[in-house]
């Protein structure tokens, strides 16, 4: 394992060539975990091929076969990681642009280390001196879902003031949605999948975005159980399973609603766990009524009957597991979509039975000692804080920020209305410093790239959103030319700086002991020791663990089913000028914008984005398959390829993943279209709310 020197001067300099002849080739696999944002956070099996020159590089990835849950297979596109890894235009030094940040092509010069962090450290002491240390904007996400370099970061900017920034672009609207419900995101173990006899994928396409939960419903199916999938379009999680019920955009609590009343007229719900578990019943129900299956089909699009049918379904079969996806929060009326959905198992009781309930995040059952994670600890209450989906607005003058930290994140790709987010970046006056493993379109805007490790070289700690095992990784690759991992150069730029909070310095080892510092029964005997020993291990979760079959832990001990969800149709409605609803869920071959530069994942996708139409709408826009189209919002206009299909519905229009701008006939990407709309809880995106028209390009 690598330890890592935490001052510049210390780094080994470039070994000297091998002596001839060079040394035989040799292989080594090692165990790590992947930190991509994805809830398998998969423990991978990877081979290092050490080179002629003696140095080492990752040449082979798979899963880990010992691994309960990963059990030997990686994604289609993680399998691909060492091809982006070892990828030739991978940023290995230090760079300085040269030219205008209003230029279509950057330039770059290689500086040193020192000269990069000398020259930021004083521009942001002026900054700090003329309008105070709120003036910086630390923006940021979960292209590194590790703890030390994607959370613990973010101390050297809590310990100086800076702005806050709400990471809300993905499950804030769900995490809001669900602690009104059920306060800790707990949920079923799913290595229990296989006893449900029902299970339903309402919003996500977890073939696709989740893929180690399929072998659970593949035994789950050979037992017995049925497959349902509820979603706006027939993506390869709809081709799957036995039932696709292809609901209109934004009216999931519509259904859910239906549902619901189905459940009380017929007497499908569990009186027991109602009276004993749950508190507001009446709420629910009233609001329930008016749901009739025709009412409910008029505004899903579904049938009458499709809404009876499902409601018997999940009525009648014990347990039912229910799997929801953010899909159908990317609305305004999202986070009240998916409550709706989640309160189903609480009437039906599913709770009580091992292998049912409902599923969003296991997030909450890593009970670890997040007091100081982050420097959560100094925050201070004066500090602004911006929603990290309106970064557009954010980025206007006026506003005052005049430095932007981007690292593991691509915001000129991801954020909405990136056309205005690619202008605020483009400031002359704006420092915007970039720490990335890829040239990356946010990268190309930046004064200065950083070059960023990769997570096979730097130690870190990983939990997981779709299973229970705590993973480590140590540091097994040395980093490539100059790269340093994020934890060292902010601890960098902190002693140029004079920050003295002692957390903005820890190591991966300060930060295990810190974390694992609990007496949780979950984290019992789970010591650093015995992490760092055996790379995963499982927390301390019960053998057929219910975590809410008696109640939840909310304020009042029970799931709480007041206030009641109520349906809200989506404000921004289709009309003459906009008749078609953009959707844009992800790719099979791509993980948000992680895997944008390798041409061979482009291929796979298609070779470029492409929105896909049903036959009437194609028709009505005047455009044929084949031909480009150009695509019209209120925020913007981009230029894509058309593909008639009718796993499109009519009025909808999907183009599948985050494709960097640059693989895009225009060069632009898909949130050139969508706007800074929040959700009704949690502040969350509203990717799938965009309205457009579509007409010859």
């Amino acid at each position: 394992m690598i330890e890592w020197p935490r001052d510049a001067e210390l780094w080994p300099t470039v070994p000297a060539p091998p002596p001839y002849p060079p040394p035989m080739t040799a292989t080594r696999d090692v165990l790590l975990t992947c930190p991509l944002d994805c809830p398998d956070a998969c423990r991978l099996k990877i081979t290092i091929e050490r080179q002629p020159d003696g140095s080492e590089k990752a040449v082979k990835l798979t899963g880990d076969p010992a691994h309960p849950y990963t059990r030997g297979f990686a994604c289609a596109k993680t399998v691909h990681y060492p091809a982006r890894q070892n990828h030739p235009e991978r940023p290995l030094y230090p760079l300085r642009r040269v030219n205008p940040k209003t230029d279509p092509e950057p330039q770059w010069e290689r500086v040193t280390w020192d000269e990069a962090l000398d020259d930021i450290a004083g521009r942001l002491r002026q900054l700090i001196a003329e309008r105070g240390p709120q003036s910086i904007l630390p923006y940021h996400y979960a292209g590194n879902m590790g703890l030390l370099e994607g959370s613990h970061v973010h101390a050297l900017w809590r310990a100086l003031g800076a702005a806050e920034l709400e990471e809300t672009i993905c499950a804030s609207a769900g995490t809001a949605a669900w602690e009104v419900g059920y306060g800790t995101r707990l949920a079923v173990d799913p290595l229990d999948v296989p006893h449900a006899r029902l299970i339903v994928l309402w919003g996500i396409n977890s073939l696709s975005t989740h893929s180690h939960l399929t072998p659970q419903i593949t035994a789950a199916r050979k037992n017995g159980a049925r497959v349902v999938c509820v979603d706006p379009y027939r993506n390869r999680t709809a081709a799957f399973a036995d039932e696709h019920l292809k609901i209109r955009p934004g009216t999931d609590a519509a259904l859910a609603l239906g549902v619901m009343r189905e459940l009380f007229v017929n007497g499908w719900t569990d009186a027991e766990y109602l009276a004993q578990a749950t508190e507001g019943v009446d709420d629910l129900r009233a609001a329930a009524e008016e749901w009739s299956p025709q009412r409910t089909a008029e505004v899903t699009g579904l049938t009458a009957d499709e809404v009876r049918d499902f409601a018997r379904l999940i009525g009648t079969t014990r347990p039912t597991y229910i799997r929801v996806g953010y899909g159908m929060t990317r609305y305004e009326n999202g986070a009240t979509a998916l409550r709706a959905v989640t309160l189903l198992p609480a009437l039906t009781g599913d709770w009580r039975y091992r292998g049912g309930g409902c599923v969003m995040s296991t997030s909450g059952t890593f009970k670890l000692n997040r007091r100081r994670l982050g420097a959560a600890h100094v925050t201070r209450p004066e500090a602004p804080r911006v929603n990290m989906n309106e970064l557009a607005n954010a980025l206007d003058p006026a506003v005052g920020f005049g430095a932007l930290f981007v690292y593991n994140c691509n915001p000129a790709v991801v954020s909405p209305d990136s056309g205005r987010v690619r202008a605020g970046m483009r400031r002359d006056d704006l420092l915007v410093v970039v720490l990335e493993q890829a040239m990356t379109e946010s990268a190309r805007l930046a004064d200065y790239v950083l070059p960023a490790t990769t997570f096979m070289e730097s130690p870190d700690l990983y939990t997981s959103y779709g299973h229970f095992w705590l993973g480590y990784n140590p540091a097994e690759l040395t980093p490539p030319g100059e790269c340093r991992p994020n934890s060292w150069v902010f601890a960098e730029l902190a002693r140029r700086l004079g920050v003295e909070e002692p957390s903005v310095y820890w190591t991966a080892d300060d930060l295990m002991a810190e974390l694992l510092d609990t007496d949780h029964p979950f984290l019992d005997g789970l010591t650093p020791e015995r992490l760092k020993a055996e790379g995963t291990v499982r927390l301390n979760v019960p053998d057929g663990f219910l975590p809410y079959a008696y109640g939840a832990e909310t304020p009042s001990g029970k799931v709480q089913l007041a206030p009641a969800p109520r349906f809200v149709p989506v404000q921004a409605e289709l009309n003459a000028d906009f008749p078609l609803r953009l959707l844009t869920p992800p790719a099979h071959h791509f993980l948000n914008s992680t895997y944008g530069n390798l041409g061979n994942l482009n291929r796979a996708e298609g070779g470029e984005p492409q929105v896909l139409l049903c036959p009437a709408d194609a028709a009505a826009s005047g455009v044929q398959d084949g031909e480009y189209a150009r695509l019209t919002s209120e925020q913007g206009e981009v230029r894509r390829r058309v593909k008639v299909t009718d796993a499109a519905q009519p009025g909808v229009a999907v183009v599948e993943g985050t494709w960097w701008g640059l693989t895009a006939p225009d060069g632009r990407s898909i949130n050139e279209l969508t706007a800074q709309t929040l959700t009704d809880l949690g502040g969350g995106s509203t990717f799938h709310n965009t309205r457009i028209r579509v007409s010859p390009a």
